[in-house]
Formats: structure tokens, sequence, C-alpha cells
């Protein structure tokens, strides 16, 4: 597949652009968020840091970000890239406020839900996703009028799951940058240019960031960065991934996005399971996970970003070699992966996930169980 060296180009001046105003900008919203009181205090057994933290560097992801993209992406005369940027900057003004005064879920739940009507109802939807099941004569589902609600669906519950992830340090930080540089690969490999400075901007406005975020961190981006990271990869997603490759496979979106979908998913499960609300927060996350079987901090984060350049490095195989070159290629990295993890990691840790699995594996025949018990045709009248 040809490359288009001059959009090749054009994305890497985006991605610098981004990476340098990130960087010089870090400093600028640390101070800011010292003035008006943005600091995460460590006031429970979830928080990983022992000391307070500023928070609010998502701004200065979101500031390098719509410099590079306002000067490179050609968003003017198109309407559905300011739709997209609107709505974005809704999601960060909503960060910055519930970063300075903690505000209400629901609040948060509603601005979200406006913000990603704004792309929605100016052309960014998911019209059709090839049809997982593979026995059937139809080869993709057509959502029709559902295609708005489907597809706020979807940015709403991206948005909150990178969001979800931001528990360690670096760590959502990185795998947005991760999933990010898998769609660059996969726009510039398909020349959709539009897509492609968009990723590139992201993916150095997170790089920018970086720095001042990975272990021991002198800042947190706060909800206003994950929130904001997560809204753009949403709706970028159904810019690039869902427009050209739903049809192609169902999996390419959630490959790239597998890991925050995952946690999220996992959470609302075993929230629903303990009988308690699934906004409830608790200290049950894969990294939270990870940390209790003995790992630091940077090498929780490292597993993590490895998990998430394997499923985004399978996304690019399903796109330009198929469905059988990626599954391969996804069982030979998961091999690899097992072998470096026993390599890695003490026998004690190892132990201690063969547990955590073994419990993970009894709450599900449990669940099985009381929900055989609760069905209607088992009831007594």
């Amino acid at each position: 597949m040809p490359l288009d060296n001059r959009l090749i180009a054009c994305a890497a001046l985006a991605l610098l652009a981004a990476l340098a105003v990130s960087f010089l900008m870090t400093p600028v919203v640390k101070t800011f968020a010292y003035k008006v009181g943005a600091v995460d205090v460590p006031k429970d057994a979830r928080r990983m840091h022992k000391v307070p933290i500023p928070r609010l560097g998502g701004l200065a992801i979101f500031i390098g970000f719509m410099v590079s993209v306002l000067i490179l992406g050609g968003v003017r005369g198109n309407g559905q890239m300011q739709s997209i940027l609107l709505g974005s900057v809704i999601i960060v003004v909503l960060g910055v406020v519930d970063d300075v005064m903690a505000l209400p879920a629901m609040l948060k739940f509603v601005v979200q839900i406006a913000a990603a009507l704004i792309p929605a109802l100016n052309g960014v939807v998911i019209q059709a996703f090839s049809n997982p099941n593979i026995f059937s004569d139809s080869l993709y589902w057509v959502l029709g009028p559902l295609s708005v609600p489907f597809t706020v669906l979807w940015i709403v519950a991206i948005t909150n799951a990178v969001n979800l992830i931001d528990g360690l340090d670096g760590l959502a930080n990185g795998v947005s940058a991760i999933s990010a540089t898998t769609m660059l690969v996969i726009a510039l490999l398909a020349s959709e240019s539009e897509v492609a400075v968009v990723m590139a901007a992201l993916v150095g406005a997170c790089v920018g960031f970086m720095p001042y975020n990975l272990n021991p961190a002198k800042m947190f981006m706060g909800d206003t960065g994950a929130t904001f990271l997560g809204y753009i990869l949403a709706t970028m997603s159904i810019q690039g991934l869902f427009k050209f490759y739903a049809v192609i496979s169902f999996a390419v979106p959630f490959l790239i996005l597998g890991l925050p979908i995952f946690d999220t998913a996992f959470a609302f499960i075993r929230r629903i399971a303990h009988g308690q609300s699934p906004m409830h927060a608790d200290r049950g996350h894969i990294h939270h996970r990870l940390i209790d079987m003995g790992l630091s901090q940077k090498q929780a984060v490292a597993t993590l970003y490895v998990i998430s350049a394997m499923l985004g490095l399978s996304a690019v195989v399903l796109t330009t070699g198929g469905e059988q070159k990626a599954m391969l290629f996804f069982l030979t990295l998961c091999i690899a992966a097992a072998v470096a993890a026993r390599v890695v990691f003490p026998k004690e840790i190892r132990e201690e996930l063969h547990e955590e699995m073994e419990e993970l594996r009894e709450l599900g025949r449990h669940s099985g169980q009381a929900d055989r018990q609760d069905a209607p045709g088992d009831k007594e009248d």
C-alpha cells in the first residue's frame, strides 16, 4: 500500500507542533492549577500518590492539540470537524470546572451527552458496522434511525472509559497516545489526510505532556485531560475506523480502544455482581490489581502499555492483511507476552495472578448459577 509522502510530512509537522506547545504550556498550566486550587490531595486507598499534586494537565494537552489542528488540520469549511472541536471545547470546560470543584456525576453525564450530540447531529455518525454473527447471511448491520443514539452512546462510553483507567502516573495518557498512534498509522495507510493530521496532533500533545506525567508524576491531567482524550478518540474513530473499516471488520475500533473498554465493562460487571451501583468507585480496576499483585507503578503501566500496543498492532494487521493474519499475529503476540511475563515477573506475582483468574472464573460461575435460579421459568408461582 503506497504512502503519501506529503501527508506523512504534514502529519509529522502536526505532531511536532502539538508536542512543543503541550510541553511548553504544562508549567504555565501547573501554576494556574495551584492558583485555582485544582490540586489532587490523597484522601483514600484508591490514590496511588502520597503528596498533593496539581491537576489540569489536560489543559496543556488540549491547547497543544488545538493549536496544531487549527493551523494544520484544514478545519475551515469542514463542518463535521468543527462540530467535533466544538464538542471537545465543552468537554474541556466541563473537565476544568470538575477538577476545580467536584461536580455531580449526573450533571457531567448530561453535559457529555450534549457534547456528543453536536457531532452526531452534524453527520459524524456510525451508520453501519459488520455483523459479528459469522453465520448470518447479512454482512453488516445498517443502524438507520438508531445511528444518532448509538453514536452518542459510543462517544460517551469511550469518554468515560479513558477517564476510568486514569489511575496511575502516565497510564491514561500513554494508552491514549498508543491508541492515537494506531489510528494515525491506519489513516496514513489509507491516505485519510484529515484523520491523520488530527491523530498526529493528539499523539504530539500526549507525548509533550508525558515528561510531567510519568512516575513520579509532577502533574496529573485530571478529568480535563482524560475525558478530552476519550472524546477525541471516540469521535475520530467514527470519522476514520467506523466509516471506512467497520463494514470490513467489527473488531477494529474495539481492538484499538480495547484496554479502556475491557476495564470499564469488567468494572460494571464486577460492581453489579457485588450488588453495587455500576458508578460506585472502587479499587478493582486492572491497574489496581497489578499493583496489589506486587508490581510497581512503572511495571504496571509498562504492562498495560504493552497490552495496548499489542491490540493496536493487531488492528493495523487486521485492516491491511485480513482477519486470518490478524488472529495469527495476535496469537503470536500473546504467546510472546506470556513468555516475557514468565521471565520478568517473580514467581509470587505469577501465582497471585493465577489466583486472581481463579476468583474471576468462580465469580462467573456463581453469577451464572444465580441467573439460572432467578430466571422466570424457574420461579415458583
